[in-house]
């Protein structure tokens, strides 16, 4: 009996593909998704069928899927070398990013160390910080500090400063323990906003009295807590932080992977307090969503303790075969180019706020416990119980059904846990990002209402 090609294509995905992130013998039950092109904001997968990219192929995507000048980019860079190692040498393209990146970035971050991906990136960052106190002579300071439901990658560095007990605890023993801390969750703190905001500053206070000679740096998720729910900090939250690392002489990381580039109204979220950390991660929207590059900014201070005379043997001994790799290197060159000929930023907050209000309606839901939102950043968590915050039980997989059931309609998104995420690529149209919405209230009243939208 003759396969047709989709058929072909899921056998072979079933026979030889582990998918990350994915209980596979879930994802063997059922027919894959398999998707061959995109166009715009839309993606098509072998069968034909559309749908809207209502998460951003994981939170990265900017401009849209097959956009002519991200492809020109490319094609040009392809014809001169595809790649050429940054190890004792250099390129083109890495070059010219560097310098945008640190006319961009936070005032103070003035150096541009090129990795891969956030994970990696984070990767970096920590044993900059962790070696820069030993470059510096101050041998005791090593630990880390970390927030409550923290995300900041999957390599075993990223794992030990990540704090969602789902993704990490099998590691635990194979992981440095960190110091944590309560990210200020105003929804499940009695006090509101303001007491889970002073109950954050207050731990954080506390541990670097206590502990701040044995601590290298805190890692943050500035403004926006993404993997944990898209949980949103109270507004001076993050400055308040900054300033009490400053005042102990522990380093701030700040890790912009998913919040960089837009995505919450500021080319990256420390611009929304003015917090300039002494390094910062970035990643995903970096290239507009098209190559694998992500980079560790760092202050000249940074920098210094590790520009020595070859004998002291402070070299950060660190890399990876692709770093700075030319054909990404150049597309992020044109994705940013796009931002300022597009003026996307101010786009995003007139878009922002049209998907704040097209939203209310699910405010009333007897199923919508939260609906947080910063810029183009969403979350709607979806509770048994309103009155009570009564939440779902994971086997009820609430919100696997909400998104299951928007690709039935014709957007795909993933949710975290019980919240539905939409977080739709920065260049959608009103017209795109109302259609997009239609279809995420639509599913949520489905499988939590049976359907009634009255």
């Amino acid at each position: 009996m003759l396969t047709t090609h989709f058929e072909h294509l899921a056998a072979l995905n079933k026979a030889y593909l582990w998918n990350p992130f994915t209980q596979m013998k879930d994802y063997n039950s059922t027919d894959p998704l398999i998707i061959e092109r995109g166009e715009g904001v839309k993606l098509f997968d072998v069968q034909g069928r559309a749908y809207y990219d209502g998460f951003s192929s994981v939170w990265l995507n900017v401009h849209g899927h097959n956009v002519p000048e991200l492809n020109q980019a490319i094609t040009e860079q392809l014809g001169r070398v595809a790649h050429s190692t940054l190890l004792g040498m250099a390129n083109v393209p890495a070059i010219e990013l560097a310098e945008k990146l640190v006319k961009i970035a936070p005032n103070g971050l003035n150096k541009v160390f090129y990795s891969d991906s956030g994970a990696t990136g984070v990767e970096i960052a920590i044993k900059m910080a962790f070696q820069y106190w030993r470059n510096r002579g101050h041998q005791t300071k090593k630990s880390f500090i970390t927030m409550n439901q923290a995300y900041h990658g999957d390599t075993i560095g990223a794992v030990s400063v990540g704090a969602i007990p789902l993704y990490h605890d099998v590691f635990r023993p194979m992981l440095f323990p960190s110091h944590v801390i309560p990210y200020p969750y105003a929804y499940r703190h009695k006090g509101g906003a303001e007491a889970a905001k002073e109950a954050t500053l207050t731990a954080l206070r506390s541990l670097l009295e206590s502990h701040g000679d044995e601590i290298a740096a805190l890692i943050v998720e500035p403004i926006v807590q993404g993997a944990s729910g898209i949980i949103v900090m109270p507004p001076g939250c993050l400055r308040e932080m900054a300033n009490l690392c400053r005042q102990h002489n522990v380093l701030l990381i700040a890790d912009e992977v998913a919040t960089g580039f837009g995505r919450t109204g500021a080319m990256f979220a420390c611009d929304l307090e003015e917090v300039s950390p002494d390094l910062m991660v970035i990643g995903k929207g970096l290239t507009g969503g098209y190559l694998p590059v992500a980079a560790t900014l760092a202050t000249d201070e940074v920098y210094d303790a590790f520009y020595a005379d070859y004998e002291e043997q402070k070299t950060f001994f660190h890399g990876h075969s692709f770093t700075g790799n030319p054909l990404g290197c150049a597309v992020a060159l044109a994705s940013l180019k796009l931002f300022e000929e597009r003026d996307l930023l101010e786009g995003v907050k007139s878009k922002a706020a049209f998907v704040e209000r097209k939203l209310e309606v699910l405010k009333e839901r007897k199923h919508v416990g939260e609906i947080r939102q910063q810029g183009l950043m969403i979350g709607i968590e979806l509770v048994r119980n309103k009155e009570s915050r009564e939440p779902y039980d994971w086997v009820d997989r609430i919100g696997v059904r909400a998104t299951m059931r928007a690709r039935e309609l014709g957007m795909l998104t993933r949710p975290l846990g019980n919240v539905v995420v939409f977080i739709p690529p920065l260049a959608s149209t009103e017209e795109e990002l109302n259609a997009m919405v239609d279809i995420l209230i639509e599913s949520i009243i489905d499988v939590t209402e049976g359907g009634t939208s009255a």
